[in-house]
């Protein structure tokens, strides 16, 4: 492929593009998408609204709009995209915004230690930095937000998952490593014959009982408490791991597999949810960089590919594995424990 060495403007986009995800991230923590909820607003109105100086103000609201996220009208009032309008009105059902806050508060400045990661090999942010799971949830600011953004994050691909699965064939789900329960809620929401709920250390037991509690779900879904390394998973027709595998080494993922097909029924299945790296050129950023993003935050994890996972879970007993995509970020890797679950693979 013929390169034009006469410009470095393809590396310098690269080299930048962290401005404009900054720039995306400060609107959300400032507020700047609810403060447009209600209309469009001018220059002095939104500044004071969110409580900005006046100083960056202007350079702010239109760099926004360069980016496509706000639009201005010929009046010079500011208002949302279509698309953040959807996604950032936080009263909104699809809103994504606190996984955008999660990222601002905890994932962004953690970058900064990837060259640290990647000379060390070792986690340099998050649960794994602080001695695990139970000692990061045991500051409640740090868990709130952790719990925000992975509830945010699963929203999307759980309401691809709800659509994509033949769940009509199947009673019950339990969703394992479920956090606030997003997961089993959207599930079952779409779906009103399941029962089942979620499973996790204890200590999220008051935050998913809340969360199912006001999606009217408390009667359908319950917690199950317990720690996958010690205890038996919950049974149930259907297991979900969503963004589970990745946290841990290749051992530990087997371990969990076998766990999960012991813990299954005759024709049981399960769900592994995860942001799948591509099998034949390894060449989508998306996966590799959010590998990269388990080294700076965990002892062994990383992202892997959709072969890689189907060997595991052929090694733990599965039958066949098919790979469903759940959007433009997701994939699932689907397998009965006896027999094909569901129709047929899509690659």
């Amino acid at each position: 492929m013929k390169t034009d060495l006469a410009s470095p403007d393809r590396l310098l986009q690269i080299a930048f593009a962290f401005r404009s995800s900054k720039a995306l991230l400060s609107a959300v923590e400032l507020g700047v998408f609810a403060a447009l909820k209600g209309g469009p607003l001018g220059l002095e109105a939104l500044a004071r609204r969110i409580g900005i100086h006046c100083r960056g103000a202007r350079d702010f609201f239109d760099a926004l709009v360069s980016l496509g996220v706000l639009d201005r009208d010929a009046g010079g009032r500011y208002h949302n995209a279509p698309d953040c309008a959807c996604y950032l009105d936080p009263s909104g059902p699809a809103c994504v915004g606190d996984l955008l806050e999660y990222l601002n508060a905890r994932v962004y400045g953690s970058w900064g230690l990837l060259t640290a990661a990647l000379r060390s090999g070792k986690p340099q942010a998050g649960p794994s930095a602080v001695g695990g799971y139970a000692a990061f949830y045991k500051d409640q600011a740090k868990l709130d937000s952790f719990l925000r953004g992975m509830t945010a994050g699963s929203l999307l691909p759980a309401r691809a998952l709800a659509a994509a699965f033949p769940w009509t064939d199947y009673r019950t789900i339990v969703d394992i490593g479920t956090a606030q329960g997003c997961v089993p809620v959207e599930i079952a929401r779409a779906h009103p014959h399941l029962t089942g709920g979620g499973f996790d250390l204890p200590a999220l037991a008051s935050s998913f009982k809340s969360y199912v509690g006001k999606h009217g779900l408390g009667k359908r879904l319950k917690f199950y408490g317990g720690d996958f390394f010690h205890d038996p998973l919950p049974s149930a027709d259907v297991l979900v791991m969503g963004r589970i595998l990745h946290n841990w080494d290749v051992k530990t993922r087997k371990l969990l597999l076998r766990k999960a097909h012991a813990a299954l029924p005759p024709g049981g299945v399960l769900i592994v949810c995860e942001t799948l790296i591509d099998d034949a050129r390894r060449g989508r950023a998306h996966g590799l960089l959010a590998s990269l993003n388990m080294l700076i935050q965990t002892e062994g994890g990383s992202e892997f590919t959709g072969d890689e996972c189907r060997r595991w879970m052929h090694a733990a007993g599965f039958g066949s594995v098919r790979i469903q995509p759940l959007g433009m970020f997701y994939s699932a890797a689907i397998a009965a424990k006896d027999g094909v679950a569901g129709p047929p693979a899509t690659e």
